[in-house]
C-alpha cells in the first residue's frame, strides 16, 4: 500500500474508535460555540437557546446514565436520564430566560453569563463558522461529533506531512500521526471546542516552515504560515499573537547562532520570523480596531470568576502572585506523573538534535500552549486543554528522535546482504 493509502488507515481506525462516545465530550464553553454556530445558520435567538441546552442536557444525562451503570451501589437503579435532562434543563434556562427577557439578545452567542464574558466568545468566529456546515448537515450532535473527527484527523496527517518533509521514514511519520491520535491532543481535538481547530492551524504554519526551509518551496510555505496565522486571528485572536511572536523570536535565534557560527542567517530563515512578526503586530491592530477584549478584560475574568465580583483595582500583584503559586502546584503534580515533562524533553531532543531550523520553529510553536496556560493560571481548568498545543512537540519530535535507530535497523540488513553476496562471488 502507498504512503498516502497507510495515511488514510490510521486516520480512518481513530475515527471509528470515536464512535465510541458520541456525546459527553462538551465542556462549560462547548455551548457558547455551538450557540454561535447555529446563531449563524440563522436560527433565532429562542431557537439557538433551545438547542444548544437540548444538547447540554442531552450529554449530561448521557455520561449520569453510564456513570450509573458502573457504580458499585447505585447500578441496579432505574435510568436517570429523564430526571437528568429535566433538572438540566431548568438550571440552564434559569440562567438564559432573564437575560433574554432583560434584552440581552445581542451578538450571536445566546446570554449564559455576564455580557462582558459573552464578548470573550463573540471575538471568536472561526471555529463557529467552521461547525456550520456539519450542524446543518448533521444536525447538532451529529454535526459536532463529525467536526471533531475531520479536525483530529486533519491534524494527524499534518503531523505525517511535516515529518515526511522532513524526510522521516514513512513509518516513523505514520508513527507520528498515531501518537497524535493517542495522545491528549487528539482526546482535546475531539472536543467542541476551539483547540482542534487551533492545533490543525499551528501545524500547517510548522509545515509551512517545513516546506521553506527543506522542501525549496518558499513561497507556499511562506502562504500557509501567514495563511495559518490569519486563520488564527478568527478562531482566538490571542493564539495568533503567540504564534506570531514565538516565529519571530525562533528565527531571530537560528539567525544569531548561525552569525555566530560566521554563516549567513538566511533568508528563508529571514523571511518566517518577519512574517510572524507582522502577523503579531497585525494582530495587535486588528483585535484593537474591532474593540476584541483586551489583556485587561482576560485579567479581570480571571480574578473575578468570570465577572460574577467586582473587578479587582490592580489586578497585576495579583495576578503574579497567582502565577508563582500555579507553576509550583503544576510542577508538583507533573513530578508525581512525569509523562509529560519527559515526552517534552524527548520531543525537544528529537526536534533540535534531528530538525535543524524547523526544529526550533517547533519547539516555539508548541511554546504556545505553555504561553496560554500562563495567561490563565487556573488549576481547576481540567483535562488540560490550555497547554494542548505543547503535546505538539513529542508528537513530531519523538519519531524524529527515533530515525537514526530505525535507519540503523534498516542498514544493518542491507549491509548483511551486500557482504553474504560479495563472499558468494
Amino acid at each position: 500500500m502507498r504512503p498516502r493509502g497507510w495515511v488514510l488507515v490510521v486516520a480512518a481506525v481513530f475515527a471509528v474508535l470515536q464512535l465510541a462516545n458520541i456525546t459527553g465530550r462538551d465542556t462549560p464553553d462547548s455551548k457558547n460555540y455551538l450557540a454561535y454556530a447555529l446563531s449563524l445558520s440563522g436560527e433565532s435567538k429562542r431557537g439557538v437557546a433551545a438547542a444548544t441546552i437540548d444538547y447540554v442536557c442531552a450529554s449530561q444525562a448521557s455520561a449520569a446514565r453510564r456513570d450509573q451503570s458502573v457504580h458499585v451501589v447505585r447500578f441496579h437503579r432505574p435510568d436517570p436520564t429523564d430526571r437528568v435532562t429535566a433538572e438540566c434543563r431548568q438550571r440552564q434556562w434559569r440562567q438564559v430566560e432573564p437575560r433574554l427577557a432583560a434584552g440581552q439578545t445581542g451578538g450571536h452567542t445566546v446570554p449564559y453569563m455576564e455580557e462582558r464574558f459573552m464578548r470573550i466568545f463573540e471575538a471568536r468566529p472561526g471555529y463557529p463558522a467552521f461547525l456550520v456546515p456539519f450542524v446543518m448537515a448533521f444536525g447538532v450532535t451529529w454535526g459536532l461529533w463529525a467536526a471533531g473527527v475531520v479536525l483530529a484527523c486533519a491534524g494527524g496527517v499534518l503531523v505525517f506531512l511535516i515529518l515526511r518533509t522532513l524526510s522521516v521514514p514513512v513509518p516513523l511519520a505514520l508513527t507520528g500521526q498515531a501518537l497524535y491520535y493517542v495522545l491528549p491532543s487528539g482526546t482535546t481535538a475531539m472536543r467542541p471546542m476551539t483547540e482542534g481547530l487551533l492545533m490543525a492551524l499551528t501545524l500547517a504554519a510548522v509545515w509551512g516552515c517545513a516546506l521553506v526551509l527543506r522542501a525549496g518551496r518558499g513561497r507556499a510555505g511562506l502562504l500557509l504560515v501567514a495563511g495559518s496565522l490569519l486563520a488564527l486571528f478568527a478562531v482566538k485572536h490571542s493564539q495568533a499573537l503567540f504564534l506570531g511572536l514565538c516565529l519571530a523570536a525562533a528565527g531571530a535565534l537560528v539567525a544569531l547562532r548561525r552569525y555566530r557560527r560566521g554563516r549567513p542567517p538566511g533568508r528563508d530563515v529571514l523571511a518566517i520570523a518577519v512574517t510572524g512578526l507582522c502577523g503579531a503586530v497585525l494582530t495587535v491592530v486588528l483585535a484593537r480596531l474591532l474593540h476584541y477584549p483586551s489583556e485587561s478584560d482576560s485579567l479581570q475574568d480571571l480574578l473575578t470568576g468570570h465577572f460574577a465580583r467586582p473587578d479587582r483595582e490592580d489586578p497585576w500583584p495579583e495576578f503574579w502572585q497567582l502565577q508563582g503559586n500555579f507553576w509550583v502546584e503544576w510542577l508538583r503534580r507533573q513530578a508525581g506523573e512525569p509523562l509529560f515533562a519527559a515526552a517534552l524533553g524527548a520531543g525537544a531532543w528529537g526536534a533540535l538534535r534531528r530538525g535543524g531550523a524547523v526544529g526550533v520553529f517547533l519547539v516555539a510553536a508548541a511554546f504556545t500552549g505553555v504561553l496560554t496556560q500562563a495567561a490563565h493560571p487556573d488549576i481547576d481548568i481540567w483535562g488540560g486543554r490550555l497547554i494542548v498545543l505543547a503535546w505538539l512537540l513529542p508528537v513530531v519530535g519523538v519519531p524524529m528522535l527515533l530515525e537514526p535507530v530505525v535507519r540503523g535497523r534498516v542498514a544493518l540488513p542491507a549491509q548483511g546482504h551486500a557482504d553474504r553476496a560479495r563472499a558468494t562471488n
